[in-house]
């Protein structure tokens, strides 16, 4: 069976707007790309398919670029249950690689409406955080202007075949899981790094997903570490979702049916002790042996959970990585000598310390107290080294 991998973009004018809704928006932007993905296949091709999510919410430079890749089969049962159907081309239509799915135009425009009705439910209903810089759009007229402007601006909703017709599921799966578990860039993309810069290399171009073509990326430390932390998403955040078919409570029913209709064998072997994936994990795995037994069976030893980046990046933390820890100093000491005076931070530090020396350790701890003019100058959350 062919399976598509769709990918359904947020507009630039909604990417600021989803950092102070990430919640909402990680529920939206799914919901939205698969109803229309569904409506489309069951009107034009007349199945009912099931379907994996990830959410994504960055491109390869790093900025806010909120989308979501969906992987759905092209084919499955019919509408009324009663025969296997695949997704072909309508009558007249120039296919020429053999791969058709929906309509790319109709797709896209289903998938902007959705999103636009649902985003505006929201907001009536008051579970859209409007304040800040999106203020304004709490008065209904600018908020008409703001929706007016989203449908007039083009959305993505890729389509991308299998490579070749003998592709198979796991093979986008394998692409996917990099987006459940990896983080915003690997190791490998960063080729400079000191004190001051990040040097990293990334794709760019107008064609979705980027051009092959890589370029370098240079950013303050500073600037780096404020667009890779603007992907760290918050505690319970849903990133994986399953829908139709595939969804939780629908998936062993659909898959018996899937099974009893479909009239081709699968193609990978399936042993009875195993599945199809063990095989391919086997073979792709099987010159790895161990140095001590000779065996080439995997055997989990230990698990180490995976620290906050509170453990990690946090002030007392002995992990910090030590150009993370100057730049923030830097950052530190001219934030508060510009707020409170050339010399503040330093005399503070050093107060700090010689406080603690004098202090009895038996003592209760010192009362914290404002100092005159701290005020005025905002939360120390709103200082981008001070977030952690």
């Amino acid at each position: 069976m062919v399976y598509y991998q769709v990918t359904m973009t947020l507009p630039s004018e909604l990417s600021d707007l989803a950092l102070y809704n990430r919640e909402l928006f990680a529920e939206l932007l799914p919901k939205s790309a698969w109803s229309s993905a569904k409506r489309c296949i069951e009107s034009e091709q007349a199945y009912r398919a099931g379907a994996i999510s990830v959410l994504h919410t960055w491109n390869q430079k790093l900025e806010n670029h909120w989308h979501v890749h969906l992987l759905i089969p092209g084919a499955g049962p019919s509408i009324d249950g009663r025969t296997w159907k695949e997704a072909k081309p309508p009558a007249g239509h120039p296919n020429t690689d053999g791969f058709y799915f929906v309509d790319a135009d109709r797709l896209r425009n289903k998938y902007r409406s959705g999103f636009m009705r649902r985003l505006d439910a929201a907001r009536r209903a008051g579970r859209l955080k409007l304040a800040g810089r999106f203020a304004d759009l709490q008065n209904d007229e600018n908020w008409q202007r703001f929706k007016d402007k989203l449908r007039a601006v083009t959305w993505v909703a890729h389509i991308q075949s299998p490579p070749t017709t003998e592709s198979l599921a796991h093979h986008v799966v394998n692409y996917l899981t990099r987006y459940v578990a990896g983080g915003p860039i690997s190791d490998r993309r960063i080729i400079d790094a000191n004190a001051r810069h990040v040097t990293f290399m990334a794709r760019e171009g107008k064609r979705v997903g980027g051009e092959r073509k890589q370029v370098p990326v240079r950013l303050t430390t500073g600037e780096f570490t404020d667009r890779w932390t603007q992907h760290i998403q918050p505690s319970g955040l849903t990133k994986v979702r399953y829908f139709g078919g595939w969804a939780c409570n629908r998936a062993s029913a659909y898959r018996t049916e899937c099974e009893t209709l479909n009239p081709s064998k699968p193609t990978e072997a399936v042993d009875p002790e195993g599945s199809a994936d063990d095989h391919l994990f086997e073979d792709h795995f099987s010159d790895i042996v161990c140095e001590h037994c000779g065996s080439d069976r995997v055997v989990l030893a230990e698990s180490t959970g995976k620290p906050s980046w509170r453990d990690l990046l946090g002030y007392a933390s002995e992990s910090v990585p030590h150009w993370y820890a100057e730049a923030r100093e830097e950052s530190d000491k001219r934030f508060w000598d510009d707020a409170m005076g050339e010399g503040f931070n330093a005399w503070y530090l050093e107060s700090l310390i010689e406080s603690a020396k004098e202090r009895d350790p038996t003592e209760s701890p010192p009362i914290q107290v404002n100092l005159p003019g701290l005020e005025s100058i905002g939360p120390a959350s709103s200082y981008p080294l001070n977030s952690f």
